[in-house]
């Protein structure tokens, strides 16, 4: 367990970023999520963060603006930048402004971790057996993606009633905040 470390997750997405600060806790004692650069930057300003997971894009603004402001807080942390919209050229603009590395989306907590530069896969091996609410979560999740939000579209694809997957999209998923 990386007791010492504080993580922040920083995604507009809220099911990616409840999810993945869930599935983190189990390794690291204080997960944050913030879902907009404004609050990221306020908690970066009064909380010590060892890594940061950073999606590239935010709804109010580009995380590799946000990258550069995490390193000028905190120069020491390390930057994840997190992509659905991967590409050579943004791989390489983050890596020039800071980045410690840059991975694509869907991406599991394991690769996150070892991504950040964490060699815990000793750790990790219970990871890889996730619960069967999981597995749907995740397979709702990118079948919606796959249908670019669309409900209907995305009910007609797994073939479930419309209302039965609004409100399995309604359950909200409870992530602990450190005090």
């Amino acid at each position: 367990m990386l007791d010492s470390e504080t993580w922040l997750v920083i995604d507009d997405d809220h099911a990616f970023s409840d999810m993945l600060a869930k599935r983190l806790q189990q390794f690291v004692k204080y997960v944050f999520v913030e879902s907009d650069a404004f609050g990221a930057r306020q908690l970066l300003n009064r909380e010590k963060i060892s890594k940061v997971v950073l999606d590239l894009k935010l709804s109010n603004e580009s995380g590799l603006d946000v990258l550069e402001d995490i390193l000028i807080i905190q120069p020491s942390c390390r930057v994840l930048v997190l992509t659905g919209y991967a590409s050579i050229s943004t791989a390489v603009l983050a890596i020039k402004k800071g980045a410690y590395n840059y991975l694509p989306k869907p991406a599991s907590s394991r690769q996150i971790i070892e991504a950040l530069g964490d060699d815990i896969s000793q750790t990790l091996v219970t990871e890889d057996r996730l619960t069967t609410e999981e597995l749907e979560w995740e397979h709702i999740q990118k079948v919606l993606n796959d249908h670019d939000g669309n409900i209907s579209a995305t009910a007609r694809a797994l073939d479930m009633h419309r209302r039965t997957l609004q409100r399995k999209l309604a359950k909200k998923r409870v992530i602990k905040k450190a005090p």
